[in-house]
């Protein structure tokens, strides 16, 4: 079988670019992220050209910061392939600063699975369909003043939002996909499962439930074909007031504990800063109003009509997986805040505020 793989260092990976921070590990203040992303997004856009910066740049009002999908299509902004090398690693670096190691190294892993779809799909090595140098990043507003600003990075399978009003960042909605969910080819990649770990979580949580909790859990024996939130502005797909499955409050002591890794899983992608902040979120909100709900296949397999899917749903955040496209082997999720996506409400403040 013919292979062809654009080399991914070239896009994202070991070119010495140096991470602001070394400490995104541990424990750190709670203003430290949002001077480090500033001076970041600064950075990429100080080695743009005014041609570049007026495609890159738009105002914080614009609503192309609401215009978001997940799926292959031409973007605006700038992409990977215009990039020059110092362009994409200060672009790249934007996103090592948001993001743990471990959620960083998911965004290349998703970015590198564009070249295995285009073995699995026979395409040409000049295809731009499935193209790892299709990730396009926008910046809103201003990010050298006071304002309210943003950014979003976003290409196939990845959809990520950044918005900063009065020193508090919000990073959702959040969107990360994996095609194949488990590489199969003979290619370098074989083996790979990017979101492995949320689907083997999920399940554990599932098949940890006694006959009275499941019956609750499952909502249906059909997975839907997609999330329910999709690429909305605002969560409609589902009453986001309507908790269904079965709450943290009526788990053992064990499942909880696994309900709370599974959602730290997610967390994790993210700086510690925006995992503390939601966590505070979650906490004050009560960890007991958490339900999770599953629907489709109870087993972890792939195959026809063995597609499944499952929701973390509480008064403040949705969490979405989907594993139901290509016979079960497709995942997307998504992480969106109920109170504070794109940081509409504070922004909203502000402008009262301002005016």
């Amino acid at each position: 079988m013919r292979i062809f793989l654009v080399p991914l260092f070239l896009l994202i990976g070991c070119t010495g670019v140096s991470r602001p921070d070394s400490a995104n590990e541990r424990g750190v203040q709670k203003d430290d992220l949002n001077p480090q992303m500033t001076r970041a997004v600064s950075t990429f856009l100080n080695t743009l050209n005014a041609e570049q910066k007026a495609e890159v740049v738009h105002p914080m009002a614009d609503t192309l910061r609401y215009n978001w999908h997940f799926i292959p299509r031409e973007r605006l902004g700038f992409n990977l392939k215009r990039m020059s090398e110092p362009q994409r690693q200060a672009a790249m670096n934007m996103v090592e600063v948001v993001m743990t190691d471990k959620g960083y190294q998911k965004i290349k892993d998703i970015i590198d699975l564009e070249n295995v779809l285009r073995v699995l799909e026979n395409r040409p090595p000049n295809d731009t369909r499935r193209d790892p140098e299709n990730y396009a990043f926008l910046v809103f507003g201003d990010p050298a003043t006071k304002d309210p600003w943003g950014w979003r990075m976003e290409g196939h399978h990845i959809s990520i939002h950044y918005t900063s009003v009065g020193g508090h960042i919000s990073f959702t909605p959040s969107f990360l996909g994996s095609n194949p969910g488990h590489v199969l080819l003979d290619v370098p990649q074989k083996g790979k499962r990017v979101l492995g770990e949320e689907e083997d979580m999920g399940y554990e949580l599932l098949n940890s439930l006694d006959a009275d909790q499941s019956k609750r859990a499952i909502l249906a024996p059909k997975a839907p074909y997609e999330i329910f939130s999709v690429n909305q502005r605002q969560v409609t797909g589902l009453d986001k007031d309507k908790f269904e499955g079965v709450s943290m409050k009526d788990m053992t002591a064990a499942q909880q504990r696994i309900f709370k890794n599974l959602i730290a899983l997610y967390l994790d992608r993210y700086h510690v800063t925006l995992k503390n902040q939601q966590m505070k979120q979650l906490e004050k909100a009560g960890m007991d109003n958490l339900y999770f709900a599953w629907m489709g296949d109870t087993k972890l397999e792939m195959g026809k009509d063995k597609g499944h899917y499952y929701r973390i749903h509480g008064p403040t955040i949705l969490i979405e997986f989907d594993n139901t496209q290509n016979d079960a082997n497709h995942i997307h999720t998504v992480v969106r805040d109920l109170t504070d996506d794109f940081s509409e409400d504070l922004l909203k403040a502000h402008y009262a505020k301002s005016h």
